[in-house]
C-alpha cells in the first residue's frame, strides 16, 4: 500500500472508529492483566519499584515484538535513520519512561478511582498540547464539548462503585497528572515524528529503549522480579502484555500520523471504561459495571466520541491539520 492510499484508508471515519476501539480494548485489557501479573510474578501491590521493573520487561518485549514483526511484514530489517535517532530517544523518555515512572509511583500513593479519573485528563491535555504547544490544529467548541461529555462518562463509571475524596498529594495525584502530561506530549511527538520516520519503527525502538531504561531505573531503586520462580502462565501473560503495547501503540501511532490529534485522542476515554468492564469479567471487580451506571457511562463516552468525529469535521479529515508542517 502506497502512502497516498494508506492515508485515504486511515482517515475514513469507520476505519478510525474500528482501529481506535481495538487499541482501547487492548489497553483496557491491560488493567486486569497487570493485577493478575503482579500475583504471578509475586510483586506486592505497594512495591512500586518492582512494578517499574515489571513494566520495563513488558515494554522491552513489546519493542522486540514490533521490530521483529514489522521487519517480517516489510521484508527488511526495520531501523531508524541515523538522523532520527534523537527522535526515538525523546519519544522513549516521554512516552514510556516518564509516563510510566510517574504512573506507577503515583498509583502507589492514591486510589484506583482517582487515578482513572485524573489519567483520563490526558485526552484534554493531548488536544491542548497539539493546539497550544505544537500548533497542529485549532480548538473548536465541538472538540471541547465532546471531551466534556466523554470525561463525564469516565467520572460516572469510576465514582459509581466507590468513594471519591478530595485529599490530594504530589506523589499520588500529582504524579498521575504528570503521567497524563507525558502521554499528551508523546501523542503530539508521535504525530510530528511520524511525518519523517515510519511509525512502526518509531514505536518499536522507543519501546525497546524505554523498556531497558525503565528496567534499569527500577532495579537501581531496589526493585526485583524473581524470574526463576515465575510459572509458564506468568510468561505467557507477559507475552500478551507485550503484544498489547506493541499492537495498540503502533496502530495508534499510524492513526495519529494521518488524523488530527483530537479526532483520535477522544477515544482514550474508552480505556478506563474497557478497563472497568474487563476487570468485572476477569477479576470479579466493579459489579456495577454492568448496571445502569456502566451503561450510562458507556453511552456518554460514545456520545463524546461521536461529537468530536461527527459529520461537521469530515471535510477536514482528508487533510489533517499540521501534517505538512515539517
Amino acid at each position: 500500500m502506497n502512502s497516498s492510499s494508506e492515508k485515504t484508508k486511515m482517515t475514513k471515519t469507520g476505519v478510525v472508529f474500528v482501529c481506535a476501539l481495538i487499541c482501547c480494548f487492548l489497553w483496557g485489557s491491560a488493567f486486569p492483566c497487570i493485577k493478575i501479573g503482579y500475583g504471578l510474578f509475586s510483586i506486592g501491590a505497594s512495591d512500586s519499584t518492582s512494578q517499574i521493573v515489571f513494566a520495563g520487561m513488558r515494554f522491552t518485549l513489546a519493542g522486540i515484538l514490533v521490530i521483529l514483526f514489522g521487519s517480517l511484514l516489510q521484508g527488511k530489517w526495520l531501523r531508524p535513520a541515523k538522523k532520527n535517532l534523537l527522535m526515538v530517544g525523546k519519544l522513549s523518555l516521554v512516552q514510556t519512561v516518564g509516563q510510566y515512572i510517574f504512573f506507577y509511583i503515583g498509583l502507589a500513593h492514591t486510589t484506583g478511582v482517582k487515578s482513572s479519573i485524573i489519567g483520563a485528563s490526558n485526552v484534554f491535555l493531548s488536544i491542548v498540547v497539539a493546539v497550544a504547544v505544537f500548533h497542529m490544529e485549532k480548538l473548536s467548541v465541538k472538540k471541547v464539548l465532546g471531551c466534556l461529555v466523554g470525561f463525564a462518562g469516565v467520572v460516572l463509571i469510576n465514582v459509581s462503585g466507590g468513594s471519591l475524596d478530595m485529599n490530594l498529594s504530589f506523589l499520588g495525584e500529582g504524579f498521575i497528572f504528570l503521567s497524563a502530561v507525558s502521554y499528551a506530549f508523546s501523542s503530539a511527538l508521535i504525530k510530528r515524528y511520524s511525518q519523517e520516520e515510519n511509525p512502526v519503527t518509531l514505536s518499536g525502538y522507543q519501546f525497546l529503549c524505554g523498556g531497558i531504561l525503565l528496567t534499569g531505573f527500577g532495579l537501581a531503586m531496589g526493585g526485583r522480579v524473581h524470574v526463576g520462580a515465575v510459572s509458564v502462565s506468568g510468561w505467557l501473560l507477559l507475552l500478551y502484555m507485550g503484544f498489547i503495547s506493541a499492537a495498540a501503540y503502533t496502530l495508534w501511532g499510524i492513526l495519529l500520523k494521518y488524523n488530527p490529534v483530537a479526532r483520535v485522542a477522544v477515544f482514550g476515554f474508552m480505556n478506563p471504561v474497557f478497563g472497568v468492564l474487563l476487570s468485572a469479567i476477569f477479576l470479579g471487580e466493579s459489579g456495577q459495571a454492568f448496571g445502569l451506571a456502566g451503561v450510562a457511562a458507556l453511552l456518554l463516552v460514545c456520545a463524546g466520541i461521536m461529537i468530536v468525529n461527527g459529520p461537521a469535521g469530515d471535510a477536514k479529515v482528508q487533510e489533517p491539520e499540521g501534517v505538512a508542517e515539517r
